[in-house]
This record gives C-alpha cells, structure tokens and sequence, in this order.
C-alpha cells in the first residue's frame, strides 16, 4: 500500500533557497523514499510537489522532511500539506 506525500513550494525563491529545495528532492529519491516528484501549479505563488512512497515509510518520510526544513531553514518557502492520516 502506498501514501501520497505533498508539500507546498514558493515559486519565487533566490538560486542559494533553490539549490536547497532541490538538494531536498534529491535526497528524499536518494534515500529511496520516492522514484519521482511531480509538481503542479498551485495558484500565483506556489507550486505543489507530491510523490508516493510505501504507507510502511510515511513517518519515517514527513520526519525526514521537517527536519530537513528546519535544517536548512526552508521554512518560510516549504509547507508540508499531507493530511494525518491519508491512504492511496
């Protein structure tokens, strides 16, 4: 069973905050959390990033995001917006 995991992406950001997001994304296929990420648009500002994972690693995934949020202060550009408790 998997789980779909989004997060929100500030369109406008400086090339060092882009690297950063990118680095983010890389890292979550590096640690085999994920194959791919998808984007859509998401009105003027945002974009929505999601991809799906094992239901088994859901935890483990949102942890990793937030603290790699926190971590390299992407916190005013990266919004996680999974719900609590959602299944695919």
């Amino acid at each position: 069973m998997t789980t779909t995991i989004r997060f929100r992406v500030k369109k406008e950001v400086d090339t060092p905050t882009a690297r950063k997001i990118l680095s983010l994304k890389g890292s979550l296929i590096a640690q085999s959390y994920t194959d791919i990420i998808h984007f859509d648009d998401d009105g003027e500002e945002f974009y929505i990033h999601y991809f799906t994972t094992e239901l088994s690693k859901r935890e483990e995934v949102l942890s990793y995001i937030r603290q790699e949020i926190e971590g390299t202060a992407l916190g005013k550009y990266i919004d996680l917006v999974t719900p609590a408790s959602q299944k695919v």
